[in-house]
């Protein structure tokens, strides 16, 4: 049996009052997505354990069945390791975002979606300028990564106090207007190398430019999600099946090495609008053909919904969606059922989290998510195209595709961090 997990981050959208009530995914062109609904099971699955923040990382934990609440320890040593970043004992990594500020307020989390080669320079230039006073034995590295999306590194002697994971800000992206001083962190250090950052690259030459291209300054840095790397049991030992994971951006690597599941790099993954959608999907089918195992699994995972949602634009966002359903969904659907028709194969689509257009930020509802399993189908004709039977008794009503409302008519309601939503979809 071989399995494809697909995540269109943050696809999950609310009711827009401008497209007669509906969300992004029944706006969009989903008829791949809507296969997998219709002719397999659907329900809801709950991803953002109570109490705990609405987010990719913690997401992607609960969907693999990691309980975040036992293994978590941030999001900033799940991008380090997705990045290589080797992390000893004592180290505790940081989300470091690039962002503008302007007028004493955050306006930008993604310092204008600046460029990787720009963004590599200003890293540079904030390792070789920053000063900080010796204090409590720390030390700070800061590593590039894609675009925005930075990792900051703090070396803590032994004897140093507990608890600097705890102090970084607010994720930027949900603090967008706030004023910079009212959302810093408590950590006097933290404090210090956020202010010492606006000084260094505020009139930097990449900015400067920038500037006279009327383009967002990347003129400041913003740490949060800070912790130790965690310690978490591999996937193929709580799950009897090894695998890969493909994705664009470097939290989602993390995950996947601290489970000890393969790391596919893709050319042109990008984690935006323009990510090599195709080329995910036929990495993706290379790797169970590769893979030696007959139990395989394949994760991919499309980061493009969830910015164009924090953006506010619905149209990418729908784009977006309809370039998952198409390349990815589609041609992985195609794909499997051309090699494993005779052994069988499973599909899991879902988002990871809501991320509506209306707010630009994460929300913590349940999610719909559709299972497809070939072996539900029938014969193939002549022809190659094959007749498919529903699920009766999980059928939705009116067999309305693949998006929020029809989930919700479902009985099937998971907790995915309690390992419901894997134990279904492998047993």
């Amino acid at each position: 049996m071989k399995y494809a997990i697909l995540i269109g981050d943050g696809m999950a959208d609310y009711p827009i009052p401008e497209y007669e009530g509906r969300t992004a995914l029944q706006i969009a062109s989903t008829p791949n997505l809507d296969f997998i609904a219709n002719e397999g099971v659907c329900g809801t699955v709950r991803t953002i354990p109570p109490g705990m923040d609405a987010g990719s990382d913690i997401a992607t934990l609960s969907i693999l069945g990691y309980d975040p609440a036992r293994y978590y320890t941030g999001r900033g040593p799940l991008e380090a390791m997705g990045m290589s970043i080797t992390l000893e004992e004592g180290d505790i990594a940081f989300r470091c975002n690039l962002v503008t500020e302007s007028g004493g307020r955050i306006v930008d989390y993604s310092g204008g979606h600046i460029s990787d080669e720009e963004a590599k320079e200003l890293i540079a230039a904030l390792n070789a300028e920053l000063e900080l006073e010796e204090k409590a034995g720390i030390t700070v590295t800061f590593y590039p990564g894609v675009s925005y999306r930075n990792v900051m590194v703090m070396k803590v002697k032994p004897n140093a106090r507990e608890g600097w994971e705890r102090e970084g800000g607010a994720p930027p992206h949900d603090i967008i207007g706030a004023r910079v001083e009212a959302e810093l962190p408590r950590s006097a250090i933290l404090r210090d190398i956020i202010l010492a950052s606006r000084r260094i690259l505020h009139n930097h030459d990449i900015n400067k430019r920038r500037a006279a291209e009327n383009k967002n300054r990347a003129n400041m840095v913003w740490l949060w999600s800070g912790g130790r790397k965690p310690v978490m049991p591999e996937f193929r030992v709580m799950y009897g099946v090894s695998g890969a994971v493909i994705s664009g951006v470097y939290l989602v690597k993390g995950v996947a090495r601290c489970v000890a599941l393969d790391v596919i790099e893709v050319p042109g993954a990008t984690g935006y609008i323009d990510t090599n959608y195709s080329g995910k999907a036929e990495y993706a089918l290379r790797s169970l053909k590769d893979s030696e195992s007959e139990e395989a699994l394949v994760m991919v995972h499309v980061e493009a919904p969830d910015e164009a949602a924090h953006s506010g634009d619905i149209e990418q966002k729908v784009k977006a969606i309809e370039n998952f359903d198409t390349h990815v969904v589609g041609r992985i659907l195609s794909g499997l059922d051309s090699e494993y028709s005779d052994e069988g194969y499973r599909i899991l689509v879902l988002p990871d989290h809501y991320t509506p257009v209306s707010l630009k930020v994460h929300t913590r509802e349940p999610v719909p998510f559709a299972i497809y399993d070939s072996r539900a189908a029938s014969a193939s004709d002549r022809s190659g195209r094959h007749h498919y039977h529903h699920y009766h008794h999980h059928e939705v009503q009116g067999g309305s595709g693949f998006n929020e409302l029809a989930a919700s008519r479902s009985s099937i309601r998971f907790d995915a961090y309690q390992q419901e939503l894997m134990h279904y979809l492998f047993h």
